[in-house]
């Protein structure tokens, strides 16, 4: 069967330059790779071909000649086509692969950046502050001062680790690259530079202020924006606010996580408040006005209806907690709380006995209702 075109193989044109060669075998490499398709029979020898082709192509002598005579160029002596020593036919498979090794996990293991290097400066770490807020600085919003111990960016080297008039050395173990490649067999393994700690840079003069780290530990003032309407758990973030990278690098965030104290009167659900308010039983029964805190400070008068028991609720719109991103405002609920008096003086007991004496059922319907349904129960158990 006669060998298909290189360049056909490849899917570039006769014109391709190295990088484009190189680039397009890089991706059939990736498609063909017999151990991603071990249901494709057929790839292994695709893959030796796009192997082969590669192979002759990316030499510049060996391209020159397979341009004028074809693949006549390479047979009967005349310098092999086909390269040698690998399991899949490539002589230079290891480091051609290596490059679609970087292609499939370079991002998840850190990624290669331009110009063959990898990226010196590391982002700093986002940070985490617990603020707590009371129930009333929740309803209204404030602007608080706070103090997070943090790394700045040093001072006196300007971020970069090093004294002043002297610049980082490209670390001679991985030539910048942070990371040093070891053959192992069929594959390539890529780890770390032990020298300098995948930085790609040496500090030989480090500054003395940050030990070379381009950062120092320091406590720093921040003004906060806390809206109206935030709960426990609310999460706010601060740009740029967090620790400062190494070596110049980017800053990380700051994130305030919010938590609400517990209110003495009030308890909240979302953006409504309830409130618990006791009642003495004379006003319960008779009815009359009482006057109830409101979480701004203010104070409303409610109506209790005349035979009010434990229990009853009343609503007070918009009296509850504002929404965090606007949209009206909750409101305040109101359970009564019916009082039994207590430490009554003796003609108080008398006047409570004289009005036993005067109640009928239906002063007391509940009670009627269920000493009745009591009554009918213990008929029925005899029966």
């Amino acid at each position: 069967m006669a060998k298909r075109d290189y360049y056909e193989v490849l899917g570039v044109s006769k014109g391709a330059g190295a990088d484009e060669i190189k680039k397009a075998y890089r991706q059939k490499a990736k498609e063909l790779h017999p151990d991603r398709n071990a249901d494709n029979p057929e790839a292994e020898t695709q893959f030796k071909e796009a192997n082969e082709a590669y192979e002759v192509l990316k030499d510049a002598d060996k391209k020159a000649a397979y341009d004028r005579y074809g693949h006549a160029a390479f047979e009967g002596g005349m310098g092999g086509g086909g390269p040698r020593g690998s399991q899949y036919g490539g002589g230079d498979f290891a480091s051609a692969f290596s490059d679609v090794f970087d292609d499939l996990f370079g991002d998840f293991m850190g990624g290669r950046q331009g110009g063959g290097g990898r990226q010196r400066a590391a982002r700093g770490s986002d940070l985490r502050y617990n603020l707590r807020v009371t129930l009333e600085e929740a309803y209204s919003g404030l602007q608080k001062t706070i103090k997070v111990p943090t790394a700045l960016t040093c001072e006196t080297c300007d971020g970069s680790g090093s004294e002043s008039g002297t610049e980082p050395t490209t670390c001679p173990t991985c030539s910048g690259m942070g990371k040093v490649r070891a053959q192992q067999g069929f594959f390539t393994v890529e780890r770390t530079c032990p020298t300098c700690s995948g930085m790609g840079q040496i500090i030989q003069n480090p500054c003395k202020t940050c030990g070379g780290a381009g950062r120092v530990q320091k406590d720093r003032s921040l003004s906060v924006n806390i809206p109206a309407g935030v709960e426990t758990g609310t999460r706010i973030r601060l740009a740029g606010e967090g620790e400062a990278g190494m070596r110049g690098g980017p800053t990380g965030d700051l994130y305030i996580f919010i938590e609400v104290s517990d209110h003495p009167l009030f308890q909240r659900d979302g953006q409504h408040l309830f409130c618990r308010v006791p009642v003495s039983m004379t006003s319960a029964a008779l009815g009359g006005d009482i006057e109830v805190p409101t979480i701004d400070g203010g104070r409303s008068r409610v109506k209790v209806p005349a035979g009010s028991q434990s229990g009853k609720q009343m609503r007070l719109r918009g009296k509850g907690m504002p929404m965090l991103r606007g949209g009206g405002q909750g409101d305040m609920y109101l359970e009564l709380a019916v009082e039994t008096p207590v430490n009554l003086s003796g003609r108080q007991k008398e006047l409570l006995k004289e009005f036993e004496g005067l109640s009928k059922t239906d002063t007391n319907p509940e009670s009627s209702n269920f000493f009745s349904a009591v009554k009918n129960f213990w008929d029925s158990m005899k029966g």
